[in-house]
């Protein structure tokens, strides 16, 4: 083993293992992490100069760019594959590109895919390497990943690990500091002083090798920028400016722009390379170290990182390699504003066509900076774009802000037909901040404007939009007055985008006054969104049927519909709609009694405003139900939002957790004043599952209220007294705590101990208490006596369900399979993970379990 690899044994013989393993059809990942200088790329280098017979290593990297570009390490690749995935990746097609790749890793007999620097990754990079890790076991590939230990907690690479997790197709290499003996022999021969390097650099591989290599008279440089520059200056002047010529390019450079960059570059850089600055192959040239480059780079002075750059920039040009990504990066850096205004809106729909949301953001609002540099219409096309990516990112105020200026410019520019387009985005933005009645307004206008515009089909998307405000507000049959014109236009015009909007709204209204037609509906809404591939109507389609099944208590229909809609999202990586989607799954949690797991999902609780409110509401339900502290300041919140929002659907489900909390403190007076209003609100807009939750809790409070016969929701069947039956409802239903508060409410002793045994078991501490306050008073003999007082804490404030969780973690098991054995789902266990990290301190599943031990966290 040569002298860069020095206790580097195991790490090899894992990567060649895995590489091995790979040829035999075996697939597997692996994931090589440490602080930068540790060896990873050393380590890749080793693989790919000696790789086990007959497999070829593909090498992409990720680019310490400005805004990273889309798929930029996978488009590496794109001279070495086959045809199929080069073109995937020239045009960039998300699905396209996935499938590709797929089958090109399926096609050969054994690779090693190496993405390196996987914390610099954009978003359709990082949901690449979720895709292949997924399928890891039916490919005959291994996946290496290089990334930097020090990422904060909530950085997108994050995620990407904790799904990947742990188990037998996936390994960690975690290389350490080299020991003083291993220093010594790396300096043998410097004439340094073997102790004083290891105490300055600490053991790490690049420090050393850069301390060595720029030593002179004046000792050890105190900063790798120190160490870098004494070496390039040490370089004749030429060589100097091509190095710093290079050093502004943050990837490898090809051939071509080599030769554009650098004339006559063989002979030009060879002392560069003899210095150990470069590494120069036939394919093109890179710094051996981004370390080093990104040193060479801060030792510029500005006039001089200018110059550079504008140069990148022209000789990117010049050889015709029009990456918009890439350019938008030097025209940024060297202050043309005139190539960033041209490329930066390519740069951001790149982006946006490849699932890169964020970055297609952050190029729009690049753009923007220069907005008087462009012709108004194609200003107000940018705004346009750049809210939608904005809402598709969750960040609903720049959607708002960005949509408001779009309006602004399309009503001087005088087109009727795009104006309303313009004022039903607005609507739709304005609702999703907050901002109902902006939304109303916009909506009217859109609907206005749009039946004079001679445009059906957008005159019938207006009509659908106001069906959506309509049912938002529980204004029920109006909802399905404008859904059903709107319905009648699509189909004759075959519009499906508007159909899928339209059918949604209806199949909802439908659903909420009780008509199971609405299924059918919301399915077929889904399926005609999907046909067309616009992944907001579907979601919205997805996450209204889960959400109208939660209001029913039919948790299994939900939990089934739900699964596949968090699979739609998160593969298209709407991250509005995925929040949407965490919420509902924190309902069906609280519903089933899996108060951790619920209390994961909502804290802490997400910034918009609607997902917050439930947030806050769940979060407060189930504190109130477990008799934790802090329930009354969750709820008092939640309050204060839902009347801000001002619809129904916030509201009252505030107003009913509010009202059990009133209960379960013998308030009932106080019960009746929260729940009236809102119960006689749900009767007018007939709002059933809420009214019949809310007349069930009127009912406890002493309050006569009338619930029809017909009405087969548990909550109604209870409000009407019928307590066993609706005890059998909420067991077949999968609701707990809901079946032990129905046999609660029986003249029989034994079924108020089966409800203590219910409550005990779940942890429902009040109620219980409540119960068995009631037997007393009963004269009861024999009442269980409760749980242990075992408190759920401990000093590092771990749950029950996280010490769980951490238990399976030191078993080894991925978060896929710690689902499947907790029967949750596999985002929940996404957020227990980043909770046991988090409150452990620590920024690794190794560190995790080595803390758990050492602090005896483990003993059940």
């Amino acid at each position: 083993m040569g002298r860069e690899l020095l206790e580097r044994d195991r790490e090899l013989d894992e990567l060649r293992g895995a590489a091995s393993d790979a040829s035999m059809g075996h697939g597997r990942v692996v994931l090589l992490h440490g602080e930068a200088g540790i060896g990873k790329s050393t380590l890749v280098n080793a693989l790919r100069a000696d790789p086990p017979g007959g497999v070829r290593v593909l090498l992409g990297a990720c680019d310490a760019m400005s805004t990273p570009r889309p798929l930029g390490p996978l488009r590496d690749l794109e001279h070495a594959v086959g045809p199929r995935l080069g073109e995937a990746l020239r045009t960039g097609e998300r699905e396209e590109v996935f499938a590709a790749l797929r089958d090109e890793l399926s096609d050969a007999s054994g690779t090693v895919l190496v993405v390196e620097d996987v914390h610099w990754a954009d978003e359709a990079t990082l949901d690449a390497l979720r895709y292949l890790a997924r399928r890891i076991d039916e490919l005959p590939a291994a996946l290496v990943i290089t990334y930097r230990d020090e990422i904060e907690r909530d950085h997108p690479l994050g995620r990407l690990l904790g799904d990947l997790g742990h188990g037998d197709r996936v390994g960690r290499l975690a290389p350490r500091r080299l020991s003083s003996g291993a220093v010594g022999e790396l300096i043998a021969g410097s004439g340094l002083d073997a102790d004083r390097v290891f105490e300055t650099t600490a053991g790490n591989p690049y420090f050393v090798r850069e301390v060595v290599a720029s030593a002179d008279e004046s000792g050890v440089p105190r900063t790798v920028v120190d160490a870098v520059t004494g070496r390039l200056r040490r370089l004749d002047a030429l060589t100097q400016e091509h190095v710093e010529q290079l050093a502004v390019v943050p990837s490898s450079v090809d051939p071509v722009l080599l030769a554009r960059l650098v004339p006559g570059a063989a002979g030009a850089l060879r002392t560069a390379e003899e210095g150990g600055l470069l590494d120069v192959r036939p394919d093109g040239v890179r710094f051996r170290h981004e370390l080093t480059r990104r040193a060479v780079v801060d030792g510029l002075p500005a006039s001089r990182r200018i110059e550079v750059e504008h140069a990148a920039l022209v000789a990117l040009l010049d050889v015709g390699i029009a990456d918009p990504a890439r350019l938008v990066h030097h025209a940024a850096a060297a202050g043309d504003v005139d190539a960033l205004v041209e490329w930066a809106p390519r740069a951001a729909r790149d982006a946006a066509a490849s699932g890169a949301h964020r970055q297609s953001a952050a190029h729009f609002r690049a753009a923007l900076a220069h907005s008087d540099r462009y012709r108004p219409a194609d200003l107000v096309e940018l705004y346009e774009e750049l809210a939608i990516e904005s809402y598709t990112i969750g960040a609903a105020s720049a959607a708002v802000t960005a949509q408001k200026r779009a309006v602004a410019l399309r009503r001087e520019l005088g087109d009727a037909r795009r104006l309303g387009a313009s004022l039903r985005w607005l609507s739709r933005f304005d609702w999703f901040d907050g901002h109902r009645s902006d939304a109303e307004a916009a909506a009217r206008e859109a609907s206005a404007v749009l039946a004079e515009a001679g445009d059906p089909s957008l005159h019938a998307m207006a009509l659908s939009n106001e069906a959506q405000l309509a049912l938002l507000a529980h204004d029920t049959h109006r909802a399905l007055d404008l859904a059903a014109r709107a319905i009648a236009i699509s189909r004759e015009t075959g519009d499906r985008r508007v159909l899928s909007h339209a059918l949604n709204n209806h199949g909802t209204g439908l659903l909420f006054i009780g008509l199971e037609e609405g299924v059918g509906e919301l399915l077929e809404a889904a399926d005609a969104a999907l046909s067309i591939d616009d992944i907001e109507d579907a979601a919205r389609a997805f996450v209204n049927l889960v959400w109208a099944l939660l209001d029913q208590y039919r948790l299994d229909e939900a939990e089934q519909h739900l699964a596949r809609a968090l699979d739609l999202t998160e593969r298209s990586e709407f991250i509005g709609f995925a929040t949407y989607q965490r919420m509902e799954q924190a309902r069906l949690d609280l519903a089933r009694a899996r108060w951790d797991d619920a209390l994961a999902l909502v804290e802490p609780p997400p910034d918009m405003p609607h997902a917050r409110c439930v947030a806050l509401t769940v979060a407060g339900t189930v504190r109130l139900r477990r008799g934790d502290d802090g329930a009354g300041e969750l709820l008092d919140e939640a309050h204060h939002l839902a009347v801000e929002l001002g619809e129904l659907q916030r509201r009252g489900p505030v107003a009913a957790a509010r009202a059990e909390a009133a209960l379960l403190r013998g308030d009932a007076d106080a019960a009746r004043t929260i729940a009236r209003p809102e119960f006689g609100e749900a009767e007018r807009r007939e709002a059933r599952a809420l009214h019949a939750e809310l007349a069930y809790l009127l009912r406890r409070a002493g309050d006569e209220v009338e619930v029809g016969d017909d009405d087969p929701h548990p909550f109604a069947v209870q409000a009407r007294g019928e307590w066993r039956r609706a005890a059998e409802s909420w067991r077949a239903a999968g609701a707990p705590y809901h079946e032990a508060a129905a046999l609660a409410e029986s003249p029989d002793e034994a079924d108020l101990i089966e409800a203590i045994a219910i409550l005990d078991r779940i942890g429902a501490v009040p109620l219980a208490r409540r119960v068995r306050a009631e037997l007393r008073d009963r004269g009861a003999r024999s009442i269980p006596r409760g749980p242990s007082s075992l408190t759920r804490a401990n000093p590092e404030g771990l749950t029950e369900r996280q010490l769980g969780v951490l238990r399976l973690l030191a078993e080894g098991l991925t978060n896929a399979e710690i689902a499947d054995r907790l029967v949750v789902s596999v985002r929940t266990v996404d957020s227990h993970v980043a909770a046991v990290l988090a409150k452990l301190g620590v920024a690794s599943r190794q560190d995790a379990v080595r803390i758990a031990e050492e602090r005896n966290l483990l003993s059940e």
